[in-house]
């Protein structure tokens, strides 16, 4: 372990590992990058955790085998008896490395039950909720005035007849999230985009590619959702309007993949 990791507190260790992967609160970050941008260790540091991202990401994305689940699953079943891991464990373990990263992420299936990040079920039934706030406001462009770290919610009205109604605000799983609420002719959609890395792409979904993006079509709760990712962000669409409609509004893109 280098000196500068070894002087990191565990809260420290947790936002270096939050910075990395985007989740960090935007109020915390001028302190941290500048004392990242005077340490040459702790830039390696965070190049090294982002690595470890990436890997975790691409764990996600692929199918468990079947092997690996009954490993899991047997772990899980005698860990309550066994260990209970300290909250700074994952945080260490990301900063050895991507395959350290990959470990991590097994580890915390067996010892806490589930994967870190929330799934886009979670996602789909938070955007499902009600508004709490107006509908911002259209800026032109086929934007409006409202954003997730630069992904930017689309108004739907001029080409597509969706009208902004309202706006909802909070978690999914501890992950800051937004929802715009659209309604046309008595139906309504809801257009989410969860903070940070993009989370497990659904298995068992419909997939499609448009435009260089992928899109994951299923159903929760009996209801049509379509996800994709946008700046490497989670969008989830859901409401009372057929897959394929859903599909052509997810393909909205003023900001990029």
């Amino acid at each position: 372990m280098s000196d500068a990791t070894a002087r990191l507190s565990d809260a420290e260790m947790a936002d270096l590992c939050a910075l990395a992967d985007g989740t960090l609160p935007a109020a915390r970050r001028p302190a941290l990058e500048a004392r990242i941008a005077a340490s040459p260790e702790l830039q390696a540091l965070l190049e090294r955790q982002r690595r470890a991202v990436a890997a975790t990401q691409v764990l996600a994305s692929e199918p468990v085998p079947a092997s690996l689940r009954e490993t899991v699953e047997a772990e899980r079943s005698s860990r309550r008896s066994r260990y209970d891991p300290p909250r700074w464990l994952i945080p260490r373990i990301a900063a050895a490395g991507a395959l350290a990263a990959v470990i991590a992420v097994v580890a915390a299936v067996a010892l806490t039950g589930g994967p870190a990040a929330p799934s886009v079920a979670e996602a789909a039934r938070f955007a499902a909720a009600r508004p709490s706030e107006p509908a911002p406001r259209a800026v032109g462009d086929g934007r409006l005035a409202l954003d997730v770290d630069g992904v930017v919610f689309p108004d739907l009205l001029q080409s597509y007849g969706w009208r902004a109604v309202g706006v909802h605000r909070g978690k999914v799983d501890g992950r800051k999230a937004t929802t715009v609420v659209y309604q046309k002719d008595g139906r309504r959609i809801a257009y989410a985009v969860v903070a940070g890395t993009g989370l497990p792409r659904p298995s068992g979904s419909d997939r499609r590619e448009l435009g260089g993006v992928t899109f994951h079509t299923l159903r929760v709760d009996g209801r049509p959702v379509v996800t994709w990712r946008r700046l490497g962000h989670t969008c989830v669409l859901i409401g009372t309007a057929p897959p394929s409609e859903l599909l052509s509004l997810a393909s909205w893109r003023g900001d990029g993949p």
